[in-house]
């Protein structure tokens, strides 16, 4: 842990100039996502949207995170569903200001599972399995995979998920799209950093942007416009472009 972010007891935190390292860290429990690493995850957000950054998530271990805490689902009733315990985290994290990206080894089931699909981004290594098995414990996947899994793989593929029990291994996440890549587990951390650095390189303003518009309700070319005007405006803008020229020229 770095950056003055305090002490964690369910997460490993990182903090870097242009991004922020996040290592979900419950490994008596498979990282299974209980009420404190809910409310520490918060603290990551508030964290990012005052200081806008790329966020990378994964897991201790070899696993990115086995579910929910089961014990406590079981305690929980109608009033705790209705505050969206995981769902109002999970959104919370889409709507981050930089991109944020999940690289996911091992079990990524039920909340684990869609943690990762609020990510913009996620990359994986050979073992990694997505799931959704919510129907199994007499519930359903409620914190955003009914929804976001069909916009990342299509109905077919998420009804297969969601309905059928279907687990995703690391090929099927490919071949569907919901990952950009599978690496070799000793290489995924550092091919997710490379990733990011990728996008480190990029402007900070037209990423945050971009990622607002994509992310906007509908399609709407006004906003669109507008994004673009204020980019089109930005110093970054006439630098990279005068860059981009003169490289050409030479």
């Amino acid at each position: 842990m770095s950056g003055g972010l305090g002490t964690y007891e369910t997460l490993r935190v990182e903090e870097r100039e242009d991004r922020v390292v996040v290592t979900l860290h419950r490994p008596e429990a498979r990282n299974a996502i209980s009420g404190g690493m809910i409310a520490e995850l918060h603290e990551v957000c508030a964290l990012l949207e005052r200081e806008p950054r790329l966020l990378l998530l994964t897991g201790h271990g070899g696993v990115f995170a086995g579910g929910a805490d089961i014990a406590e689902l079981r305690r929980r009733g109608r009033e705790e569903a209705l505050q969206g315990i995981n769902s109002r985290l999970f959104e919370r994290v889409r709507r981050l200001p930089m991109p944020t990206l999940a690289a996911v080894d091992g079990w990524a089931l039920g909340g684990g599972a869609e943690l990762s699909y609020a990510c913009d981004l996620r990359i994986a290594g050979p073992d990694a399995v997505f799931g959704n098995p919510e129907p199994g414990l007499g519930i359903l996947a409620a914190a955003g995979a009914c929804w976001r899994l069909p916009q990342l793989v299509g109905e077919s593929v998420a009804k297969q998920v969601l309905l059928a029990g279907r687990n995703l291994d690391a090929r099927a996440a490919l071949a569907a799209g919901l990952v950009i890549d599978v690496v070799p587990a000793d290489e995924l951390l550092a091919e997710a950093h490379a990733l990011l650095d990728r996008m480190a390189r990029l402007s900070a303003t037209a990423l945050r942007l971009t990622k607002l518009v994509v992310d906007s309700p509908g399609a709407h070319p006004v906003v669109d416009d507008l994004a673009q005007a204020v980019l089109f405006e930005g110093e970054d803008k006439k630098e990279r472009m005068t860059r981009f020229l003169e490289r050409n020229r030479a």
